[in-house]
């Protein structure tokens, strides 16, 4: 928190205290062209004013769910978010609370944390979760961290799949600068096969990260190849969507030793972009490696049952130069979303979602598979999303259902290259059988023209 002196006298015994004669001194070391720049404002507005022009800025711009059908996925996906989840978020003692470091006054905070990291382990199988990270992105370059740190850096390979998000994929390189890492697989030339992507480990593999389903919406069984990891003393990191793990085998069940993934599906609006959840679960042979918050269960002076932040030690605010890694801060509020979500699903709700999305999504890809100039660009099975072949590059074709109010699917060839005038179409439990049947349509006359 910044102190602000309250006189002159105040303010210049600090000065003093620093060792400088004027405020002016303290920025003596910026360039004096940049020290005050002048800002090119409009004129000021009464606050009738400003809320009429921000509410004009509002209705200009459409790219929103609620204005348009959305076929547009990609990570980020428009499910339906009941209302008692924002009801319980805006509630004060939720809402502006930040880290509990003290347990005796944040006993509600902690417990819901505490839940939050029960349902994330049931939802992937696996033994243990922190409390959230950034996004999806982060989680899975988190999972790096992990691994490097299991083996005390010994092992420098990390292999990663080219169908895992091109975002995670991304952010995991920025991770790894300076680690002395090499990533291999991560080349989108390379659409590989799991066969490819076993040979690609050996003795020296510290982490195989996989997605599940796949950045092209395929779903396949990791079992074989996590087994081949585990053969050679490698950990295996699964990306998954957090909604397909209600309807498919969890990653737990084939042995993966990190789940983790964008929580976003799970009761998070998409909001142009964030704030997102990144979930983390694992073993708990690695929990003294896993970065992030972490909510234990104990009693207290009187024997009843109370939440604390435990393993501290593994944090950078305790270990410091020895922690795993630097990220403290967790997304505690979309945490609670999720966990609001999930419990007031349940597990038959959940699975409700998944297969609405699963039954709607292969509804459409048989029906764009019979357009003619369209078809699917693979045959394995499909979770929500899938990929199709197009007769026109995508942009055009976007642009063409953009006007007929329809935000089309993601352009693959913007990040595959040999993928061009491929489009990837996510489909949930919000489209409806008429906004498909009208995708349809409009994708017709696309090919028509």
């Amino acid at each position: 928190m910044t102190y602000i002196p309250h006189s002159p006298k105040e303010r210049d015994v600090m000065l003093a205290t620093i060792g400088v004669k004027s405020l002016e001194d303290l920025f003596k070391d910026v360039p004096a062209k940049h020290r005050f720049p002048k800002l090119d404002l409009p004129p000021a507005l009464t606050e009738m004013e400003a809320a009429v022009e921000l509410q004009e800025l509002a209705i200009s711009n459409e790219n929103n769910c609620t204005d348009l059908v959305s076929f547009l996925g990609a990570g980020v996906y428009n499910h339906y978010i009941p209302a008692v989840v924002d009801h319980i978020l805006r509630r004060g003692e939720f809402y502006t609370a930040y880290t509990p470091y003290q347990p005796e006054i944040s006993q509600g905070t902690l417990q819901a944390i505490f839940e939050y990291q029960g349902l994330m382990a049931n939802l992937t199988g696996m033994e243990v979760s922190n409390a959230s990270h950034y996004d999806g992105a982060t989680a899975v370059a988190e999972s790096v961290n992990m691994a490097y740190a299991q083996f005390r850096g010994k092992r420098t390979k990390v292999v990663i799949s080219p169908t895992v998000h091109p975002q995670y994929r991304e952010t995991l390189r920025t991770y790894v600068q300076d680690m002395g890492l090499t990533l291999v697989g991560d080349d989108p030339l390379l659409i590989s096969n799991l066969d490819s992507l076993i040979s690609l480990i050996d003795a020296n593999t510290a982490l195989v990260i996989v997605q599940y389903p796949d950045f092209f919406g395929r779903v396949f069984d990791f079992t074989g190849l996590i087994e081949a990891a585990h053969a050679q003393g490698a950990l295996v990191c699964v990306a998954a969507n957090p909604t397909a793990l209600a309807l498919f085998k969890t990653p737990g069940e084939m042995g993966a030793d990190i789940v983790v993934g964008e929580g976003q599906p799970l009761g998070i609006p998409m909001s142009f972009g964030g704030p997102y959840l990144g979930f983390f679960t694992t073993k708990k042979a690695y929990i003294h490696k896993m970065a992030g918050r972490l909510v234990g269960e104990t009693v207290d002076n009187r024997g009843q049952r109370a939440f604390v932040l435990t393993l501290t030690a593994r944090e950078q605010h305790i270990k410091r130069e020895r922690a795993t890694s630097n990220i403290c801060t967790n997304q505690g509020l979309l945490a609670l979303a999720a966990a609001v979500y999930l419990s007031l699903l349940g597990q038959t709700g959940l699975r409700q979602v998944a297969e609405l999305c699963y039954h709607k999504a292969h509804y459409a890809a048989e029906k764009i598979s019979k357009i003619k100039g369209y078809e699917l660009c693979f045959d394995a099975p499909f979770f929500h999303e899938f990929s199709v072949c197009c007769p026109k590059p995508v942009a055009e074709i976007n642009d063409q259902l953009l006007e007929h109010g329809i935000l089309g699917g993601y352009d693959l060839g913007q990040d595959y290259p040999s993928l061009e005038d491929h489009m990837l179409i996510a489909v949930t439990e919000m489209n409806t059988k008429d906004e498909i049947d009208a995708l349809c349509e409009i994708l017709a006359e696309v090919n028509h023209d």
